[in-house]
């Protein structure tokens, strides 16, 4: 296995939970989805509390494959804001359902590698153009 392989198994494996967390089903005839996320969120805030452990772990997986520090801090601050607002209840049962944390960290490091990817490939293509 190379390098690209291993960061795309690493991604798959990522979002495979976090759809899990955040968009397990979609209610029929809606955009909206409900995952484990927002099913343990309404147990009020011991439930906020477990959900937030995968997203910890996303995000842990997100600096072990090089994020850049701005988007783990974009990352913990969605978690954050998840697990407080989420806390209230109701309200916060509505939040998780429409605001999907775990979706949008995921789509937040993708972007980020894939920026990184790109940078690397301009790098190294001006490298071979100059040697």
């Amino acid at each position: 296995m190379n390098i690209a392989q291993d960061i795309d198994f690493e991604l798959a494996r990522l979002r495979k939970v976090v759809w899990r967390m955040d968009a397990l089903f979609y209610i029929p005839r809606t955009n909206i989805s409900v995952g484990l996320d927002s099913i343990v969120g309404l147990i009020p805030f011991v439930g906020d509390a477990i959900a937030a452990l995968p997203a910890l772990w996303v995000i842990n997986r997100a600096h072990k494959l090089g994020a850049s520090p701005g988007t783990l801090a974009y990352m913990l601050m969605n978690t954050v804001l998840d697990f407080a607002i989420g806390a209230i209840p109701i309200a916060g049962d509505i939040f998780d359902v429409l605001y999907n944390a775990n979706i949008r960290n995921y789509r937040a490091l993708e972007r980020n590698l894939n920026e990184k990817a790109a940078c690397a490939k301009t790098v190294q293509t001006a490298r071979i153009a100059y040697a």
